[in-house]
């Protein structure tokens, strides 16, 4: 997967079937479809792959038990039919997590016993393992932190946890395995049109600032938040269809939850379930749910926000973590569809919609990260039918994404890459220093740079420290740290001068000041 092979094919090929917009889950798991039936595809995306919404998830592939206490049984039908495919299809990326509802009221235990039974039984053959209640010596052997005043028991049960930032960079390359064509850094600028049907789309490459025009038979919208802006470009009439909430999460160390269980406490004081959740070595506790009027590329949590959490999750981890405990402050902004729940972002739908504009173009929006599949199968169906395409059947449930291993993954910085994982040892076997670790805290390797450059398209220090790698979200502070070893390794690669490091460091420093709690933005 080489950016430049990428742009040379793009401007070799004079058309094509299908043009994706939007390099996010959404984005790449209908390019991934396109290219399985067979189209001639091609995905361009502004900035990097799942550099917004799609990188800063609850890294949980799950049905969504507080959609089944909205009632809303066929999204959670989907969404465990989804996420048992994706242990099937990339069990290097997503793997089992058990989660501990605690019980503090007599009420408690058999309210979410019952309901969670149903939630197993509604996941079928394709379950993870049955839920049952815990007595209060069993929960406190599962999580020896939890807050014991007052604990009666609790349920455990099952769900799903990836990487969501690499599942993304396993997508590109998937769609790269099947013949598609994909290239980040290149912002679509217009949408041209033949008879008020649109044929072509203009984007930029923004490293060169050359054009393209790119002629093809559909357009499909997948842009995530930005999906109304795409529309305007094809109406600047189109009413607004989403309403955009930010949800923050922070990352704490793994002493506040040693073990490997996760919590989940069902109901918020703003409506929300919150979680707290191991996830490489560290605590990731989320979420938040705030309105808001413009999205944007890097949101960042609001004071509120984060004092919001840390006072919740002092109260289930007797540790009561405070603001100089977080390693990291992320936000994303989730693509809500407007007006289909309730008066707040809490009760929105977090399922998706396709829709179809006068001019052909195809829009898909909503959803959440499990459910990618089946929103890019959806979008890809209407989106041949709008071209004319010859009609194919989906085959994305059956396929196995890129990596994937019949033994069990490597664990450690390997794990991630699945089978890749040889390749990069072959490539780091000329260089042995390349596999020293670049910080004592986090497990990332020079070599890893390396391989993010040559084979994943990472341009930026960001690219690198934030999604090739998950070091921002991990530790800011050792990120940092890492940045001028990591753009020298970049430089090398890309052939930049001294100039240009230094900008990229500067800029990735600015970048990373957003990810701090404001106490510690003075170290930047």
């Amino acid at each position: 997967m080489i950016r430049a092979e990428m742009i040379a094919r793009l401007r070799a090929e004079s058309s094509w079937d299908v043009v994706v917009i939007g390099g996010g889950a959404t984005g790449l798991g209908a390019a991934v479809d396109a290219a399985a039936r067979g189209y001639r595809t091609v995905l361009l995306e502004q900035g990097d792959f799942a550099q917004g919404t799609s990188s800063r998830s609850t890294k949980l592939i799950h049905g969504g038990v507080r959609y089944l206490q909205q009632g809303n049984l066929a999204m959670v039908l989907d969404a465990l039919y989804e996420r048992g495919l994706l242990l099937q299809n990339a069990p290097h990326l997503v793997h089992h997590q058990a989660f501990v509802v605690p019980n503090y009221e007599w009420w408690e235990g058999p309210f979410y016993g019952v309901g969670l039974k149903f939630y197993d039984a509604l996941a079928g053959a394709l379950g993870l393992g049955p839920s049952r209640h815990l007595s209060r010596k069993e929960t406190l052997a599962k999580i020896p932190t939890i807050t014991p005043d007052g604990l009666r028991g609790g349920t455990i049960y099952y769900d799903g946890q990836f990487d969501d930032a690499r599942m993304a960079i396993t997508l590109a390359h998937t769609l790269h395995d099947l013949g598609g064509c994909l290239l980040n850094y290149t912002p679509v600028t217009g949408l041209r049109k033949k008879n008020s049907t649109i044929c072509a789309v203009t984007a930029v490459d923004v490293e060169s600032g050359n054009a393209f025009d790119i002629s093809c038979r559909v357009v499909i919208n997948a842009t995530g938040i930005f999906a109304d802006a795409v529309r305007k470009l094809d109406d600047p009439a189109a009413p607004p269809l989403l309403a955009p909430s930010q949800g923050i999460h922070i990352v704490l160390d793994r002493r506040f939850l040693p073990g490997e269980t996760a919590i989940m406490v069902p109901h918020t004081d703003d409506g929300r379930v919150l979680f707290a959740v191991p996830w490489y070595d560290r605590v990731i506790v989320g979420t938040t749910d705030t309105p808001i009027h413009t999205p944007v590329i890097e949101p960042v949590p609001q004071p509120e926000e984060i004092d919001f959490l840390l006072s919740h999750a002092g109260r289930y981890l007797r540790g009561r973590p405070c603001a100089d405990d977080v390693k990291c402050a992320f936000a994303g902004i989730r693509p809500l569809l407007h007006g289909s729940g309730g008066s707040t972002t809490a009760a929105l739908s977090r399922d998706h919609q396709v829709l179809l504009s006068p001019s052909g173009l195809v829009t898909v929006a909503g959803g959440k990260w499990t459910t990618y599949r089946k929103m890019g199968q959806d979008a890809v169906t209407m989106a041949a039918r709008v071209g004319g395409l010859p009609e194919r059947h989906c085959t994305t449930h059956q396929l196995r994404l890129h990596g994937w291993q019949d033994t069990p993954p490597a664990t450690g910085a390997d794990g991630p890459y699945g089978t890749d994982a040889e390749a990069l040892s072959a490539l780091a076997a000329a260089h042995p220093e390349r596999m020293l670790r670049l910080h004592p805290d986090l497990p990332y390797r020079a070599i890893d740079v390396v391989w993010a450059v040559q084979f994943e398209m990472a341009r930026t220090a960001a690219d690198v420290l934030c999604r090739r790698l998950r070091a921002l979200v991990l530790d800011v502070r050792a990120a940092i740290a890492m940045a001028p070893r990591v753009v020298d390794l970049m430089a090398t690669e890309l052939g930049r001068n001294d100039a240009w490091q230094r900008q990229e460091i500067a800029c990735f420093r600015k970048l990373a000041s957003g990810y701090l709690l404001a106490s510690d933005k003075k170290m930047v």
